[in-house]
């Protein structure tokens, strides 16, 4: 069986947990630090060939913030993301990433150190991850939010702040 032709234009796939805890009829998110520390997103990475798009979402949420728990098998939103910037070497590089949620039900220390994983509400959640970022990402990653929070029939609390 041959393998599915890719375009060359398509973009390159990276997969995401979108750790979750629920906190009485709220929810939390575990956010991380990004490499460079500058900025806060969920725990991702390149797929693996030899594990499903969840179990490699599951693997991140491991490695970079320590998180374990139950990963749903479907992911629940597709966003855009970027990494890198316009002014330096290879310029920004966008990425689809599929969004699995995942029910935390435990924490320890992460495997990499200066991921930082932090619990946050969900309006902190969508402020933070909107910080230092262009408007077009940042509205991904707060879609995020929103999606997980129907996804979980969670009704947000500050929608008519936005």
């Amino acid at each position: 069986m041959s393998s599915p032709r890719v375009s060359r234009f398509a973009l390159p796939l990276q997969v995401a947990a979108v750790c979750y805890r629920r906190v009485n009829s709220h929810a939390e998110f575990l956010l991380v630090n990004t490499n460079g520390g500058g900025k806060w997103t969920f725990p991702k990475g390149a797929p693996e060939p030899r594990l499903s798009h969840s179990q490699a979402a599951e693997r991140e949420a491991k490695e970079e913030a320590g998180a374990s728990g139950i990963i749903e098998p479907r992911h629940f939103h597709i966003y855009i993301h970027s990494k890198g910037v316009f002014w330096q070497a290879g310029g920004v590089q966008e990425y689809v990433v599929k969004a699995f949620l995942m029910d935390v039900r435990q924490t320890r220390r992460p495997e990499e150190d200066f991921r930082n994983p932090t619990w946050f509400d969900a309006e902190k959640a969508r402020v933070i991850l909107a910080k230092g970022r262009e408007v077009k990402y940042a509205h991904e990653l707060q879609t995020v939010i929103d999606r997980a929070l129907e996804h979980l029939g969670i009704a947000r609390m500050a929608a008519a702040a936005r």
